[in-house]
């Protein structure tokens, strides 16, 4: 008798029993893929906590009768993750931490252990790695890992059986897609395999209390492989961003049960691992050119931290039909968007000008308050005008032209002095009484054309 198969998406998970071109769920072209009906067998999910999850909660109780305690959170050592992690890592949760190979996701998770094991069992399980490759890079980390130990395993259930046996209070894995369940009749890093694991891992921390980091690897859209559907399995998302030719990396929180979202940490990677770097305005400001046209610094809020970012624009006459546009670490619409807002509301010929946008550090401006920085260097660039190098501009754009205000304003604009910056360019109306700072400048304006006369 033939096996029976299905079709699975390897971008959403999705099956169907016929193939077709394109997945009917997410869209997403020749992602469909050919894999035998899995059995009905007992997942390791379902037996991976000893059903201590649910011990307790056979029956509905009423909600007078549910213990709130406060989370129990420890420091990893690393205040720029435990920023991130919204004060430091809870007792019980499951982390996820995905990157693009090669950024420093094994590289952080090993050298937190240093600090981990000072008070914690820690269990490090690498499918990837043998037990001497890692301790070899853990020797040039100078990670002394006394109270660490070390698992080269890919099988779940010999990794749930160490677990038991060694009772950690942390467990690291790296990483999800080299986790395989033997029950299952799927390859490794399918999508099957991937959402029986990360089960058997949250059925782990939450009936045993223990910590679990887990490490995910990312494709080419910049999704965590194996697929997104981890994302809402796990208490917290960490996402490591950063180009491998730049030392500079940065780590957002794009979910977070426990803390605010979009919280960002940065890190600098040098031959010794990852250093912390405790001021990322500054570092993002570092070799900023003066009196050069084109560039122009705003205030972006990152979680609940103010990060001050340089835009630079540069606008050239085109030798083509259609004029380019380039858009790095801005959003492409929204740069298409402030050209045309400046053509008709701020009287400047830019479409028959190529242009480029970039920003600088590896930030990607998604809020509307680098609206106004972007539409001064854009103006500044085509004018070929130098905007003064003590002056910032925070505010949204309107089709109208019109600057609308912006949330925190106060605290950007703090940010703002504390880096030496006098004057700061906002829209007139804040919606609130607003109290600038000692010794900084405010140019109130109510329009575009209002803040290219005022500066340009």
């Amino acid at each position: 008798m033939k096996a029976k198969t299905l079709f699975y998406c390897t971008e959403c998970g999705n099956e169907t029993p016929k193939w077709a071109g394109q997945c009917p769920a997410c869209k997403a072209w020749n992602t469909l893929v050919e894999r035998p009906a899995e059995s009905k067998k007992k997942s390791a999910a379902a037996s991976a906590s000893g059903g201590g999850l649910r011990a307790g909660r056979g029956r509905p109780r009423p909600m007078g009768e549910v213990e709130t305690t406060q989370e129990l959170r420890f420091a990893t050592g690393m205040s720029e993750l435990d920023r991130v992690l919204g004060g430091g890592a809870v007792k019980g949760s499951l982390v996820l931490v995905g990157g693009a190979p090669g950024i420093g996701k094994s590289t952080l998770m090993l050298q937190i252990c240093d600090n981990l094991c000072r008070f914690a069992k820690v269990l490090y399980v690498s499918g990837e790695e043998s037990e001497r490759q890692i301790k070899l890079r853990a020797e040039r980390l100078h990670v002394r890992g006394e109270g660490m130990y070390l698992l080269a395993e890919t099988s779940l259930e010999d990794v749930l059986e160490a677990v038991n046996e060694l009772q950690p209070d942390i467990l690291i894995v790296d990483s999800i897609q080299t986790l395989y369940n033997g029950d299952l009749a799927t390859a490794p890093g399918s999508i099957g395999q991937v959402k029986d694991c990360t089960m058997a891992l949250m059925q782990l921390a939450k009936g045993q209390g223990i910590t679990v980091f887990v490490i995910g690897h990312v494709n080419k859209e910049g999704s965590i492989a194996g697929p997104k559907v981890l994302e809402h399995m796990v208490d917290c998302v960490l996402y490591f961003e950063g180009e491998q030719q730049n030392s500079y990396r940065i780590l957002r929180a794009a979910k977070n049960r426990f803390g605010a979202t979009n919280e960002i940490g940065v890190f600098e990677m040098a031959d010794s691992g990852l250093s912390e770097v405790p001021n990322p305005s500054e570092m993002l400001l570092s070799g900023r050119p003066q009196d050069t046209p084109g560039t122009c610094v705003t205030c972006v809020m990152e979680g609940v931290r103010p990060v001050l970012a340089e835009v630079q624009a540069l606008l050239a006459p085109t030798s083509f039909n259609v004029p380019r546009r380039t858009s790095n670490g801005f959003d492409f619409n929204r740069a298409n968007l402030l050209l045309a807002v400046l053509e008709k509301r701020g009287g400047l010929l830019v479409s028959s000008c190529d242009a480029y946008i970039n920003v600088i550090g590896g930030l990607f401006l998604d809020e509307p308050a680098a609206d106004l920085a972007m539409i001064i260097a854009l103006a500044s660039s085509f004018r070929d005008k130098p905007v003064p190098g003590d002056l910032a501009a925070i505010g949204e754009v309107g089709l109208t032209g019109e600057l609308r205000s912006v949330n925190a304003l106060g605290q950007r604009l703090s940010e703002v002095r504390r880096l030496g910056f006098t004057k700061c360019l906002v829209p007139a109306r804040t919606g609130s009484k607003l109290d600038a700072p000692d010794g900084l400048q405010l140019i109130r304006v109510r329009n575009i054309r209002e803040a290219l006369a005022a500066l340009l």
